[in-house]
């Protein structure tokens, strides 16, 4: 279960980089502003920074559950463990801040928090049955 719980983390961690790449570098393309509702070019270069910087917060979750997926992997279980349940437990909270502030995202949140919460709950399984 704990190896289920692994793959799911870097599902979870592929996702999020690919939002980094539509936030922080495709965002003013027709096709990011078409995925995230920003209607005009002219919308999406005043929210640029915005999204920008939100990008990099997804990044930095991927790569702290893709370090401690690492790190489980080469025999450090406790830090690499601690990693991957900070990377996609905060995946998880950012999903539900996303749905509590605006209940029309909800379709955005359950794409964002899904795989994490999976990831969440099989690798504590794999952790209390290992």
């Amino acid at each position: 279960m704990l190896i289920t719980g692994l793959v799911l983390a870097a599902a979870a961690a592929a996702f999020h980089v690919f939002i980094f790449a539509l936030e922080s570098l495709k965002w003013t393309e027709p096709e990011t502003r078409k995925i995230f509702g920003v209607a005009s070019e002219a919308d999406a270069i005043t929210m640029k920074q915005l999204a920008f910087n939100q990008g990099f917060y997804n990044l930095f979750l991927a790569l702290t559950t893709l370090l401690g997926i690492g790190l489980t992997i080469v025999g450090a279980p406790t830090v690499g463990l601690t990693l991957v349940f900070a990377g996609t437990g905060m995946m998880v909270a950012a999903a539900l801040v996303l749905v509590l502030s605006d209940r029309t995202k909800l379709r955005a949140a359950a794409m964002q928090g899904t795989l994490p919460l999976l990831a969440v709950i099989a690798t504590a399984v794999g952790v209390s049955l290992g």
